[in-house]
């Protein structure tokens, strides 16, 4: 049986996991590693790797993503498959590096609720903007990760490199998978990343948006579990 390593994104923990967590424990042990520790992405990686299993199957939402194509630059004879869950190869344009300042500031000053607060509904499809549970957990996941965790998260994003060029060196079973409403990382960061990784397959998730693990889970359960049992 494959162990499994997920990794989540900004501001979320494993709680972003918990519908997969149950749909695939029969294909083997599921871990969902911190993101808590590492300055960088490529510190965050390195932590993830230092406690992974020896082999794994490898999957990421968001910057989660970020950090599991930085696995694949450090380590790639360790990973048995990839999934990259909404999510982008290219680096942080100045306009988001700036957005982005912008929000750490807010947080440093005490504002991580109002923060959490304004980025929750990009997340969503406009469908599920008013589906409170949804909110309640994004909101509950960025307080446990903290203002701190926040900030670190945040400026660690800003700085990681344009993963584009290392694309073709993936060789691994790829499982591609996109919101078709994702405002934050939209389909055609998928359709790229698809387009460069020869075993790679896409699947656009309809009515979703960015948080795809938990706004359409069986949707997201029943491409996960095709790319593991295959």
């Amino acid at each position: 049986m494959t162990p499994t390593v997920l990794i989540p994104g900004l501001a979320c923990t494993a709680e972003t996991f918990a519908p997969q967590t149950t749909a695939l424990w029969p294909y083997g042990p599921i871990t969902v590693a911190s993101t808590l520790e590492g300055r960088t992405i490529a510190e965050m990686a390195a932590a993830i790797l230092r406690d992974a299993p020896p082999r794994f199957a490898l999957g990421g939402i968001s910057m989660g993503g970020y950090i599991s194509l930085e696995i694949m630059r450090q380590s790639p004879e360790r990973v048995i498959k990839l999934a990259l869950l909404d999510t982008s190869a290219r680096a942080d344009t100045p306009e988001q590096i700036e957005a982005r300042r912008l929000l750490n500031e807010r947080v440093a000053n005490g504002e991580l609720e109002a923060v959490l607060a304004q980025v929750t509904p990009n997340l969503l499809h406009p469908l599920h903007r008013q589906r409170q549970e949804l909110i309640d957990v994004q909101v509950r996941m960025g307080r446990d990760v903290g203002p701190a965790g926040f900030i670190r998260q945040e400026a660690a994003i800003t700085k990681r490199i344009d993963s584009r060029p290392h694309l073709a060196d993936i060789k691994v079973p790829t499982l591609i998978l996109v919101g078709d409403k994702d405002v934050l990382t939209p389909p055609d960061r998928s359709e790229e990343m698809a387009a460069a990784i020869s075993n790679s397959r896409l699947v656009v998730v309809p009515q979703c948006g960015h948080a795809s693990t938990l706004e359409q889970p069986e949707a997201v359960n029943a491409a996960l579990t095709e790319w593991l049992s295959a």
